[in-house]
């Protein structure tokens, strides 16, 4: 029996839920403009906790979004669950971002292709098969109306930048699923308690998020 606290803060989405044997029991998430992870992550934990009647010490393991992602997002909800499981003396768990986001997918009859946006036509990718099977290991990537181009199998496309995917990715086997926006940490419960299962922990002291691409400070 396990209580896994599972964290998703790697897009605009501020998102906390607990699961029980890797299913759902409590789900708090804001996704708002203006990034607000710093002021209401801590306050979702604490809601959540109190709602449900469980304690930190009930935990026996905290799961984290490791990314790609925001650079300052993926820092707190990071930065939270270490502190969390130092703490308590727990295991960290850490997820694939976009395997979180591919996982709100129900259809289940072609790819998936979670996106996350980067800049301009830019976006980091991953993709899935209709088991939700990693085919394809994160990218990257510049999309043009070359993109996918070979693909024949519909293709379900999810994440915060299908408005300009729309744009380029114009063939009729290309879905966009336009209510799966960011990944949820309502969806990282199911892979959070696999990973427990095989015992598949992260280094507290030493564990860093996946960025992908280095962080670039602009004026």
């Amino acid at each position: 029996m396990a209580y896994i606290l599972n964290i998703e803060t790697a897009t605009k989405n501020c998102s906390v839920s607990l699961a029980h044997n890797g299913t759902t029991i409590l789900c708090q998430e804001i996704a708002e403009q203006g990034y607000s992870h710093a002021e209401k992550l801590h306050v979702f934990i604490e809601n959540i906790l109190q709602e449900s009647g469980i304690h930190l010490k009930d935990l026996n393991a905290i799961a984290v979004s490791k990314g790609p992602g925001s650079y300052t997002g993926l820092r707190i909800g990071v930065s939270a669950a270490k502190g969390l499981c130092y703490a308590l003396q727990i295991p960290l768990i850490a997820v694939d971002t976009l395997a979180v986001l591919a996982a709100a997918v129900s259809q289940n009859d072609g790819w998936v292709i979670p996106m996350i946006d980067a800049r301009r036509m830019e976006v980091y990718s991953a993709v899935f098969d209709s088991n939700k099977k990693k085919i394809q290991e994160v990218q990257a990537e510049i999309l043009t109306s070359e993109s996918y181009a070979s693909v024949t199998d519909t293709v379900y496309l999810v994440g915060d930048c299908q408005e300009k995917c729309k744009t380029v990715l114009t063939r009729e086997n290309f879905v966009f699923l336009p209510e799966i926006v960011f990944p949820s940490a309502q969806h990282m419960s199911a892979m959070s308690y696999g990973k427990y299962q095989q015992q598949l922990f992260e280094d507290v002291a030493y564990f860093e998020p996946f960025y992908l691409k280095d962080f670039m400070l602009t004026k």
